[in-house]
């Protein structure tokens, strides 16, 4: 209904600015002025509003927010509906946290996790992540509901741990994805891995990674995103993004943007004018970040990666849709 009626399919809520860590492929990082925050009632008229099927709660680091859960319970409709993904670091998920968050109505935690030892603190600049995660991950996953996700945004400095970031979701039982890194969210080019010999890397762990699929999908991207996610690499770019009309983002003050690389705001009412004015004439090929690689592919496709394989209302099944973190 949604994709007939021009209807965003993903909405990500920036529900803060501020950020625990300073991540080398994102434009945040520690504290920002949060004065202006939405406030957890708020979020009810926006999913109201703008009816998604699924929507991610990001940030900055969300759990920064005490009020997360009273979030969580806003956007989460009697029906069932939105699907919510948190996207977080989980520098500050507690087991507690997690099943409060469940209760609330998470239905998928996306992990960030770019490398699979302690090389993770160093790219994050927050010591002691690493071992934060290798205690809290697998204490909320022993619970058996299956909802965490690890996200790996593939860049020129893990290309080579693409398996390795599988291995440790497999050693820690939970599920894994795949995102690639955007040279606009930072400027900095060196994290594209678009050289020849980076994309032999890219190509070779790619292909080991598709070898390790089986029927409980715990590689969550499908084969053609990740098909699609080289061909970024190796084009240095990927035209055709409906920011604007397939997902868009809500900023922690209430305005309604693209993406979160572009910049152009608008007020909730005005999200038609938002698709007329930017996606219709939007040339950005800068990113093909999770949830645009999933939100690219024809309707037929979409619901047979996204729903048929994937969605689930049960609570305690195995949910996990394809347009999983946004490289957080």
């Amino acid at each position: 209904m949604n994709w007939l009626a021009q209807r965003p399919i993903v909405v990500s809520f920036e529900v803060t600015d501020s950020c625990t860590c300073y991540c080398r492929h994102c434009d945040h990082g520690g504290p920002k002025d949060d004065s202006k925050n939405m406030r957890p009632a708020d979020y009810r008229h926006y999913t109201e509003t703008l009816k998604p099927c699924v929507v991610q709660v990001s940030g900055g680091e969300p759990l920064m927010r005490e009020d997360l859960s009273d979030v969580v319970r806003s956007i989460k409709l009697a029906n069932g509906l939105p699907y919510i993904i948190l996207v977080s670091s989980w520098s500050l998920m507690t087991p507690q946290r997690y099943l409060e968050l469940r209760d609330a109505g998470v239905d998928q935690f996306s992990v960030s996790l770019d490398f699979p030892d302690n090389r993770h603190d160093e790219f994050r600049m927050y010591p002691g992540l690493y071992s934060h995660l290798n205690d809290v991950i697998p204490a909320c996953a022993a619970y058996g509901y299956d909802d965490i996700v690890l996200n790996t945004c593939i860049t020129a400095a893990n290309v080579g741990e693409i398996n390795g970031a599988a291995d440790q979701a497999h050693k820690w039982g939970v599920n894994i994805c795949y995102s690639a890194y955007s040279a606009r969210r930072t400027g900095c080019r060196e994290l594209f891995p678009g050289a020849p010999e980076q994309l032999a890397v890219l190509n070779s762990q790619l292909d080991r990674i598709e070898k390790r699929r089986d029927e409980s999908n715990w590689i969550v991207s499908a084969p053609t995103t990740v098909n699609a996610t080289r061909h970024y690499f190796e084009t240095g770019g990927a035209p055709g993004c409906k920011a604007g009309l397939r997902f868009l983002v809500v900023t922690a003050d209430g305005m309604l943007q693209p993406c979160s690389m572009q910049f152009k705001r608008y007020k909730l009412e005005d999200q038609e004018k938002m698709v007329n004015e930017f996606t219709m004439h939007n040339q950005c090929d800068e990113c093909y970040v999770a949830i645009r690689s999933n939100l690219d592919k024809n309707f037929p496709q979409l619901l047979r990666e996204n729903v048929t394989n994937y969605l689930s209302f049960s609570r305690g099944t195995k949910a996990k849709p394809a347009g999983t973190g946004a490289g957080c």
